[in-house]
């Protein structure tokens, strides 16, 4: 089975861990703080606080910028749920607003949803497609609103050429199946000197300038020694992992006709990196448009041996733990749900692995 994901691990990670080991230092120490400088510079941000998890760099960015109870936070429903857990958590009220055809925030949904407890606008890069980051964010300033980018898929992705973090706050997730792993993981990247110090204090419990003083509440999200000798490894080899992505994502573009296989749209400016590659079952496939037979053909690619994923079955406010929400409508979202699939895209996928993906889809096509 070529699988959805596969994380690449070598003898360099291998090494980078020993060395923890062998220092005694597993903590948070210098290696984190290079691991940030170095993630800092390559992504565009003027500061970088590393975190446990893409998860808790979501709500230190939050927190850090004075989101809480009362506040509303416009996102996307389109994502993995921590985005809206991460709101939530704040004691802020997330709002869903629509997704366009590129399955990122409708920037004409979020217009429609701004109200006076409106204080933030969390857009996420979807699958590592980058939002429309530009005319968003003019759209905000404009209306003294926050942005806040969930980044978590989306490493070395680019708008107009400028990496994500020199548009501001983001998120970053270093999870085992990201295209940059420590295993867990995350980073908040920031142009805000002090929302990079409140992030970095409560990451760590708030300590304050004396030992064992704590100037408010904070939480443990520190990153370990041992992840960022891994991050400080990937980091190295980012640039050409994303280009291996591109590379075999245009191979499928060439090879997979799109009317039967829609892809999301990317805008002109914006430089995705595939965190996933991911096809809509168009009205002209095997039937009616919709999640059966998007099952159908996921079935059929499992029988010749090739993993498959849905990134997201059910859109965020329609799930359980949102059933508060089951008066929100997001037909486009909801749409992308019951017809999307992913196919392998990632970096250490062999040659042959990349046209075997390819035959299929074709023969898909043809069948």
């Amino acid at each position: 089975m070529i699988p959805i994901s596969r994380p690449s691990l070598g003898q360099e990670e291998e090494q980078a861990v020993l060395d923890v080991m062998r220092s005694g230092q597993l903590a948070q120490g210098e290696r984190v703080r290079r691991f940030e400088e170095a993630f800092a510079k390559a992504t565009g941000g003027g500061f970088a606080v590393a975190t446990s998890s893409g998860s808790s760099a979501l709500f230190l960015a939050l927190l850090a910028h004075g989101i809480g109870p009362g506040d509303e936070v416009i996102t996307s429903p389109l994502t993995f749920i921590a985005t809206a857990n991460a709101i939530i958590h704040t004691g802020a009220t997330p709002v869903f607003a629509d997704v366009d055809d590129s399955l990122n925030l409708s920037l004409e949904a979020v217009s429609r949803l701004i109200t006076p407890r409106t204080k933030c606008i969390m857009p996420v890069h979807l699958h590592g497609n980058p939002c429309h980051l530009v005319s968003l964010r003019e759209f905000a300033v404009r209306r003294g609103l926050i942005v806040i980018q969930d980044a978590c898929q989306a490493i070395g992705a680019t708008v107009a050429g400028q990496p994500l973090g020199t548009y501001g706050t983001a998120a970053y997730s270093f999870y085992a199946t990201k295209n940059l792993t420590t295993g867990e993981g995350g980073m908040v990247t920031t142009n805000d000197s002090h929302v990079a110090e409140l992030c970095a204090s409560l990451r760590h419990q708030a300590y304050a300038d004396k030992p064992y003083v704590h100037d408010r509440v904070g939480f443990n999200f520190r990153m370990t020694e041992m992840q960022a000798a891994i991050g400080l490894v990937q980091l190295n080899r980012l640039a050409s992992i994303t280009e291996r992505r591109r590379r075999i994502a245009s191979y499928y573009d060439e090879v997979i006709p799109p009317a039967q296989f829609m892809r999301p749209r990317t805008a002109p400016d914006a430089g995705h990196v595939y965190h996933q590659y991911t096809v809509r079952v168009s009205s002209s496939a095997s039937g009616p448009r919709g999640g059966r037979d998007r099952d159908k053909l996921r079935q059929s690619l499992s029988g010749a041996g090739i993993g498959t994923g849905v990134y997201y079955p059910v859109p965020i406010h329609r799930q359980p733990a949102y059933q508060m929400y089951e008066a929100t409508r997001c037909p486009e979202a909801e749409c992308a749900s019951a017809d999307m699939f992913s196919i392998p895209v990632h970096h250490s996928l062999s040659d042959a692995e990349v046209e075997t993906i390819g035959t299929e889809m074709r023969r898909l096509c043809d069948a």
